[in-house]
């Protein structure tokens, strides 16, 4: 699909435009294979290290169908359990939730989950979108490894067909959404890599204290600022960033409207870098005492 015919409008709940980009298939599915690749990886990595380091203990477990298990060799038994575990479900989960909301593999090829209506990525989406995967890819092999003998053609035309009916899912709506998608609320869309420096440099007002155009001056105090947290800031980053002026201007408005500001029209990227300024330097500051903000709603 052409990237034009990918873009979208995102409007958020403060009644910001935002522009995004619906991920390609292709990309999507170039994630998940690094991201299994990368699980592989530990995985290998894991049993390399617990055969040089306990070796003669999988030996113990090998036969432990006729012998009783020591207690070290349990030991070694129950951490693999829980590896496999966290690298089937503690994997997706803890980088989606994370403050870039991708995988390793979906921040390699510059794509993250994202909510359709603008909102913060919650813990209940991101676990319902990855509880499908098992639906969707684990399940059906599960199946075809518990067919009874002679029946494994009968079986494992089941289990494809039950495959390739959720891998044709995206090719059936215009955004791309996997069943796990369309259950939580989350499409994929792109967030290309760039270098970016630690904090934006901001000009104007952010430096002189005073619009040029408006004559107001921009100083916040704490009540206005501690409306909004990390996330926000993020957000505001990107679209100074970006800088297209109408959605500065609906940034502009929206944060006026929250902090009860009416600085005037006509110097929007003023405003906005110095409160982009001085949340910065708050949030900064708070962490430094322990304390953080994740967004407007912590």
């Amino acid at each position: 699909m052409e990237p034009s015919r990918r873009a979208r409008i995102l409007v958020t709940p403060e009644g910001i435009a935002m522009p995004v980009t619906v991920a390609s298939r292709g990309a999507r599915v170039g994630a998940l294979i690094l991201d299994f690749i990368i699980i592989a990886v530990a995985t290998a990595a894991l049993l390399l290290f617990l055969i040089f380091t306990v070796g003669d203990l999988f030996e113990e477990l090998r036969r432990s169908g006729e012998d009783m298990v020591n207690g070290a060799a349990e030991f070694v038994y129950v951490l693999l359990v829980i590896f496999f575990f966290l690298a089937r479900y503690a994997y997706f989960l803890a980088f989606e939730l994370g403050p870039r909301g991708a995988t390793p593999g979906k921040r390699l090829v510059g794509i993250r989950v994202a909510t359709r209506d603008g909102g913060r990525l919650t813990p209940e989406a991101v676990v319902a979108r990855n509880l499908l995967r098992d639906i969707e890819l684990f399940m059906p092999i599960g199946f075809l490894q518990t067919a009874p003998a002679g029946q494994q053609g009968a079986y494992g035309l089941a289990a494809l067909t039950w495959f390739l009916v959720f891998m044709a899912f995206p090719f059936f709506n215009k955004d791309a959404l996997r069943a796990g998608d369309v259950i939580a609320g989350t499409w994929v869309v792109e967030a290309p890599r760039t270098k970016l420096a630690d904090a934006l440099s901001t000009q104007g007002a952010a430096a002189k204290g005073a619009s040029d155009v408006t004559g107001a001056r921009y100083e916040f105090g704490a009540s206005e600022l501690s409306v909004y947290g990390e996330h926000e800031l993020q957000t505001l980053e990107r679209m100074l960033r970006e800088d297209q002026p109408k959605a500065l201007e609906a940034v502009h408005a929206a944060i006026c409207r929250k902090i009860g500001w009416d600085p005037g029209a006509g110097d929007e990227r003023a405003f906005l870098e110095a409160f982009y300024a001085q949340l910065r330097a708050k949030l900064e500051t708070d962490m430094r005492f322990g304390k953080r903000k994740a967004d407007k709603h912590s």
